[in-house]
């Protein structure tokens, strides 16, 4: 059990049988009236954002959870495979369940969100930035760079990135995976 007092960003809560990560809060201290939490909650699985409002000292379940690297191995019928770096314990995860997952390829490594008492995997994660190659993009035209004007341009997993038209086939990219959006070239 933990309170209001120990709340802190990814602090991850059991709120009605559903998991849900702090995304940011704030301890509000009005003139008038008791002192209250508010909080942006992020749901696990669904990863939904709610806000919700908590009295000061409000005894909540804080879970406990662990972040593992998983080598990603191949996808079948059964989901995406991933393997345990430190024990070589294989898992299947669903496709639902990663974020990113357009942007994962053989050998990649993710992190993988496990509840720590029922070993169950809640969600995987791919790292904030990626490196890709792009396999097919059409060919830049010279002195059509007056705006930011972007085209699109496939990169090896089969995912579409929109890149600046100077970015030609063969290049390497480093692409957000939060979002999809071409950060800059790969160094």
């Amino acid at each position: 059990m933990a309170s209001t007092a120990d709340f802190k960003n990814g602090m991850c809560l059991d709120l009605e049988g559903q998991y849900y990560y702090i995304v940011e809060f704030l301890h509000v201290k009005p003139g008038k009236g008791p002192a209250f939490v508010r909080t942006k909650l992020k749901n696990v699985t669904t990863g939904r954002v709610i806000d919700k409002t908590f009295n000061s000292g409000v005894r909540v379940d804080e879970v406990r959870i662990e972040r593992r690297p998983y080598q990603y191995l191949y996808q079948d019928d059964m989901g995406y495979n991933f393997m345990n770096q430190e024990t070589f314990e294989q898992v299947s995860i669903p496709k639902d369940n990663i974020t990113g997952v357009d942007f994962l390829k053989e050998g990649d490594t993710a992190e993988v969100v496990t509840h720590s008492e029922s070993e169950r995997i809640l969600f995987a994660e791919l790292p904030v930035h990626v490196i890709l190659t792009i396999t097919y993009t059409e060919p830049g035209i010279k002195g059509d760079t007056a705006t930011n004007a972007t085209k699109p341009a496939t990169v090896e997993t089969g995912a579409t990135v929109r890149v600046p038209l100077f970015i030609n086939e063969g290049e390497k990219i480093k692409v957000d995976t939060r979002n999809g959006a071409y950060v800059e070239r790969a160094k």
